[in-house]
């Protein structure tokens, strides 16, 4: 069972994840901010990996802080359900239209953190969550989890529907990195670890 229950709790969040990899993409998600509540259930639908996020945190300030430990907390906890990563895909690859918009999403689960943030668009508001924090959950979500991934927005205007897409797009790239290659006889490296 890939499957993992993770707490983060610091003084400015408390952050609890249930997830299973294999599931349907089920969800409950509550985080106090409504866009980001979106993104995360639009993420765990078109990944597939049923979801439970439950997170509290200073969102009086602003949500800076609840987004990017919940992308920690998050990544973690799939970090912990893949395990030593044996038979998955490793790699995917997402290209998600949203309207006006289109994001190219790349991931490789390699053990190895780095991120690449290219759109057009960097600040601005989508409720109560700003832009900028979409950056900041992938630069989080990456290091967190061990993956390269890299984001090019193609073009887009509308911040919803590029956010939108970049969710998507690392939801759809996600699924197929973690599925299981029955062709594949132990961790897709070389090295015989990722």
């Amino acid at each position: 069972m890939r499957t993992a229950d993770l707490r983060r709790k610091t003084n400015e969040t408390d952050i609890l994840i249930n997830l299973d990899i294999d599931g349907t993409g089920k969800y409950s998600v509550e985080t106090g901010i409504g866009f980001f509540n979106h993104m995360l259930e639009l993420f765990s639908r078109h990944s597939l990996i049923d979801l439970k996020v439950e997170a509290s945190g200073d969102i009086s300030v602003d949500g800076h802080h609840t987004i990017e430990d919940t992308a920690i907390a998050l990544a973690s906890a799939l970090k912990k359900a893949l395990g030593n990563k044996e038979k998955i895909n490793r790699y995917g690859f997402a290209s998600i239209p949203m309207d006006e918009a289109l994001s190219n999403v790349t991931i490789d689960l390699s053990g190895r953190p780095f991120a690449v943030f290219n759109c057009p668009v960097s600040q601005g508001r989508m409720g109560e969550m700003d832009f900028e924090t979409v950056e900041e959950f992938i630069t989080a979500f990456a290091c967190n989890l061990g993956a390269n991934i890299h984001i090019n927005v193609l073009y887009g205007s509308n911040r919803h529907h590029i956010a939108e897409s970049i969710f998507k797009g690392l939801a759809r790239s996600l699924r197929q990195a973690v599925t299981i290659d029955n062709k594949e006889t132990g961790i897709p490296s070389t090295k015989g670890e990722i």
